[in-house]
């Protein structure tokens, strides 16, 4: 059997997701008009994707959050061109996407080392500006953190996600049997005898038009899109939000989730994905059960259970099933081995890739 031990978790309370910094490239050095000298272009401003570096060390470090490039030197008779100005370097967490204020994305930063110019030094002072140097670009930009774990928990409130990740880790999110009760991500890790850890995210539960933002959607929705995988939760027993709103089956929930997420965005529906079914200790569960395996074998013979704009064009493939009860435990450790065999997996097809392409680069050598 695997075995498993836990290590602690640290709760979103302490994780800034987003942070908004001002940035300034250096000003350009004066010329020399009666030499002719050129004034050193000023520094520009980088954000560099490095490692250990969280949101919240940049914003306790840097409390001003203002980042000026260094300017560059003046023209002078010992030397006609200026230095360039030093540039600014902000470093920042692996999975992060850069904006302006108005929402332009000026880039992302996917991996340790990624590089992303955000303001540039102004040009120094030379003949064709009359020797008067230029300022450097300055904005405000927006770090977005989207990467946070390697699983994320996708569920409508009160799926059960919050119990599962505290018999799956150590965390321990606010559980409660109303809706609504996780409103920001919790992190929990699980460590593996090999001493292989794997971060899982508890994010606020999704509701029916997530995706024109309702409820929590586009904070739910932009976490979800840089977690690895995917862990769809549903109850055995179906749901109902609120008396108002109509109840949905285990099934109906698996659907509407997947059609919230292509919504948003239609790739998300493409990533791995396994199917968490919570709360096998209920009466009947086990009988709602087949009937759930049963729809997701043949699901365009149930999809008149929903209206035609609920329907996703595309069916979620869940290459695990996993009955689970958090209250007893039933199914924890199964689940547990299923998430480290469908990461695994990826994580040898991600290098067998990485090999056909150095085998290819070399033949045509």
């Amino acid at each position: 059997m695997v075995q498993f031990s836990r290590i602690c978790f640290r709760k979103y309370g302490n994780l800034v997701d987003n942070l908004r910094l001002y940035v300034r490239g250096g000003s350009g050095g004066m010329g020399l008009p009666r030499l002719g000298g050129q004034g050193g272009t000023g520094g520009d401003v980088w954000v560099v994707a490095s490692k250990n570096v969280t949101l919240k060390r940049i914003m306790d470090k840097y409390p001003q959050k203002r980042f000026v490039a260094e300017s560059g030197a003046n023209s002078s008779v010992h030397s006609l061109k200026g230095a360039r100005g030093t540039a600014k370097e902000i470093p920042s967490p692996v999975g992060i996407t850069v904006t302006t204020d108005d929402g332009k994305i000026l880039g992302d930063l996917n991996a340790e080392g990624d590089r992303l110019i955000v303001a540039k030094g102004g040009h120094g002072g030379s003949f064709h500006s009359a020797f008067e140097p230029r300022k450097g670009q300055a904005k405000h930009i927006r770090l977005d953190l989207k990467l946070i774990a390697d699983m994320g928990l996708v569920g409508f409130p009160n799926a059960g996600k919050s119990s599962l990740l505290t018999v799956l880790s150590n965390a321990t999110p606010q559980i409660a049997s109303y809706a609504f009760t996780t409103l920001k991500p919790e992190i929990g890790k699980l460590m593996y005898k090999d001493y292989k850890q794997i971060s899982v995210a508890d994010l606020p539960g999704l509701i029916e038009g997530a995706h024109i933002n309702k409820g929590m959607g586009h904070k739910f929705l932009k976490h979800v899109e840089r977690t690895k995988q995917l862990l769809f939760v549903v109850d055995v027993c179906g749901f109902q939000l609120a008396s108002k709103t109509a109840f949905r089956s285990a099934f109906e929930a698996v659907q509407l989730l997947t059609k919230e997420l292509e919504l948003y965005k239609e790739e998300l529906v493409s990533k791995p994905a396994l199917l968490v079914v919570s709360k096998m200790d209920l009466p009947d569960a086990e009988d709602k059960l087949a009937e759930l395996k049963e729809q997701l074998q043949n699901p365009d013979e149930f999809s008149d259970l929903l209206p035609d704009d609920m329907i996703p064009k595309t069916h979620m493939t869940f290459r695990h099933v996993v009955p689970v009860s958090a209250s007893t435990g039933f199914g924890i450790d199964h689940l547990k081995s299923c998430i480290r065999e469908s990461l695994d997996e990826d994580e040898e097809m991600a290098t067998r890739a990485v090999r056909q392409e150095k085998l290819q680069a070399l033949r045509y050598h």
